[in-house]
């Protein structure tokens, strides 16, 4: 098994690094990279209107990180009289330490699905809930809190920058390198790796092995023409290696 990991780095390295020292053949290659977002500037507007007991979530480790060096650059910290929640331990972690304050995460899969079950979340009629992320995304999560009343805005504190590479010469290096198996952590990452790939090259695209970290994520890999997915059970590096090891 040849593995192509395409998550950014500094993750990507690291979950290569892992795997090479479990005696897997892995190689790297980034997708896509970071960059402030554009909704920063408006992220003091939006804390000073939050009340008590409105709500922060942090969808990425990502988004903390771009939020507080922004807050930080200019002299600024996150309210305490809020109501703060991530998806995923990475980020739980980075909004604890950026926030001072006890931050609520989802029981097993770090997924939007899992964070709307939390009883916290259940009756939001009339709360503010900003949600901190990149530049698109979590549209499930904003739509069910709506539903259930909850005044939701979206602060876009990174964006996702795809990196250029030239298709052709790419697949030429991975058939040449024998990758079967493809990490995809991501829909955004997929869509680019499909568009990336020159039509000559998809039947080799497709017959790889595809592992993902959602069920939607899986169904949009076989829309496209995947028929071998896996999913793992997580989205960190962890659950990624476990899922590999079993592959």
């Amino acid at each position: 098994m040849s593995i192509l990991v395409t998550r950014p780095s500094p993750a990507g390295e690291t979950l290569v690094k892992r795997l090479i020292e479990q005696g897997m053949v892995a190689y790297h290659t980034p997708l896509i990279t970071f960059s402030a977002g554009n909704g920063l500037n408006n992220l003091p507007k939006y804390l000073i209107n939050l009340r008590q007991d409105d709500i922060i979530i942090a969808v990425s480790q990502h988004a903390v990180q771009y939020a507080q060096d922004f807050l930080s650059h200019h002299h600024l910290t996150l309210p305490t009289h809020i109501q703060y929640f991530a998806i995923g331990e990475k980020t739980a972690f980075e909004l604890q330490q950026a926030a001072h304050q006890q931050v609520s995460l989802p029981e097993g899969r770090a997924i939007s699905e899992q964070l709307l079950k939390l009883p916290q979340l259940q009756h939001v009629a009339g709360k503010k809930v900003l949600i901190l992320r990149g530049n698109g995304g979590r549209q499930l999560l904003a739509e069910t809190l709506e539903k259930r009343g909850a005044l939701v805005t979206f602060c876009e504190c990174y964006q996702r920058d795809p990196i250029a590479y030239d298709g052709n010469d790419l697949c030429h290096y991975w058939q040449q390198i024998h990758i079967n198996t493809l990490v995809i952590t991501s829909g955004e990452m997929l869509q680019q790796l499909y568009q990336l790939v020159p039509e000559g090259f998809r039947h080799w695209l497709f017959t790889c092995r595809l592992l993902v970290v959602s069920e939607r994520l899986a169904d949009q890999a076989k829309h496209l023409g995947w028929s071998q997915c896996y999913i793992a059970d997580n989205a960190n590096n962890e659950a990624l290696l476990r899922a590999l090891q079993q592959i």
